[in-house]
């Protein structure tokens, strides 16, 4: 690792920044990626590659992202598990604020990027730490977006390349394609860098309250608070302990009053029908919701019980079972059935035949009769109308008659 250049020192430092970034690696690797850093930052100062006095225009492309350097340095750095927590975390805030500063210097900060980073461990509302993390969250999401689009125009104007290329042999201009290069080789690193100071300043934030989290608790074990709290728990324990004997043993002999356990009395309680004290006879239980063990079983303690009748249903609950409902039309149908067998049974009886009155001997002789004093009124109907046609006495409403 001594004898490499700068830019492969940090394209190294940088794929292990990417690793473990991406998942959980060994300390090991972590800890070769946080020397080969700080060789870079030795480099970069024997170089003197920034000056005070620049600015990010003024900075050459190739210079550009060893801005980044102590940001992958106190990412490394804060993901080193051995060792004294807070002095890992100091460290690793204080190359943060370098790089903050740095990148103030080189106006690559905003405005409200500067402002975020002077209240981070300030008093501030809940209120305004969400409208910041909101802001950064936006940010962050943009230079993502942008980072990704600029990867994906640079591989189609490479496959559009290599397809005229073989196509059509023909002399392209280096020139605009090196300056079309450099352009977006600077546009990426200043996009990373802006995504960088992102996330600088969301962990920062979260640095600190560890850091003051962990300070309380050192500071309170050095005052003998960590005996004092495990006094202080033990006793709780113990109390928690004796008022749970005494709910069981008094459990034995209060008994509160039965539930309303019928879901139809229920609502007529609720809508003013019927009051709690009257009694109601029912045949349905409810349902049990809760535990599996609670479920069709016996109810062990008094608050497995009431825990139980809790949790009932929203709805009103059925007052009998599908069997019960199904024997009950079964005993409909077969109530009609005999009702409908006995009415036949009766109209097919004697008596009531005998109710129909009978007709004379000779019935088919008036029968005969019947039916030509019918027939004969109705040709001498047919006979008139002939000789009356529709209309014929009506002569003063004829125009012409």
């Amino acid at each position: 690792m001594e004898e490499l250049s700068l830019p492969s020192l940090f394209e190294q430092a940088r794929k292990i920044y990417d690793a473990a970034s991406d998942s959980s690696v060994d300390q090991d690797l972590v800890r070769k990626g946080v020397d080969a850093l700080h060789r870079c930052e030795d480099m970069i100062s024997k170089l003197g590659l920034f000056s005070p006095n620049e600015s990010k225009d003024e900075i050459s492309t190739v210079n550009l992202k060893y801005i980044l350097v102590p940001f992958y340095l106190s990412e490394l750095t804060e993901k080193i598990s051995s060792g004294d927590r807070i002095q890992i975390l100091q460290s690793s805030q204080a190359k943060l604020k370098e790089f903050l500063s740095f990148c103030e210097a080189m106006e690559l900060l905003s405005e409200e990027d500067q402002q975020m980073s002077m209240r981070v461990g300030g008093p501030s509302t809940l209120q305004d730490q969400r409208a910041r993390k909101i802001a950064r969250f936006k940010r962050q999401r943009a230079a993502e977006s942008k980072l990704l689009e600029i990867k994906e125009r640079k591989e189609r104007r490479g496959r559009s390349t290599k397809a005229a290329a073989l196509s059509a042999p023909v002399e392209v201009a280096e020139e605009d394609m090196v300056e079309n290069d450099d352009e977006e080789e600077r546009e990426v690193w200043l996009t990373t860098i802006s995504l960088a100071i992102c996330k600088a300043l969301d962990l920062l934030e979260m640095l600190k309250k560890e850091e003051e989290m962990l300070s309380a608790i050192k500071e309170r074990r050095e005052k003998g608070g960590e005996e004092f709290s495990r006094a202080v728990l033990d006793e709780r324990a113990k109390s928690a302990e004796a008022w749970h004997k005494n709910a069981s043993v008094r459990a034995r002999y209060t008994k509160p009053a039965p539930p309303i356990t019928c879901a139809t009395f229920a609502q007529d309680v609720l809508e003013g029908r019927a009051k709690v004290s009257e009694a109601h006879e029912h045949k349905h239980q409810p349902l049990i919701f809760g535990p599996a063990s609670l479920v069709n079983g016996a109810l062990t303690t008094e608050r497995a019980k009431i825990a139980s009748e809790v949790f009932q249903p929203s709805y009103r609950m059925p007052t009998m079972s599908i069997e019960e409902a199904g024997l009950r039309e079964m005993e409909i149908m077969q109530n009609f059935q005999e009702r409908n067998a006995k009415m036949i049974e009766e109209a097919n009886s004697a008596w009531y035949k005998d109710k129909i009155p009978k007709r004379g001997g000779n019935g088919d002789e008036d029968e005969d009769e019947e039916d030509d004093a019918a027939q004969d009124k109705a040709r001498a109907w047919d006979d008139w109308k002939d000789d009356n046609p529709r209309g014929a006495g009506n002569k003063k409403l004829t125009p012409c008659g």
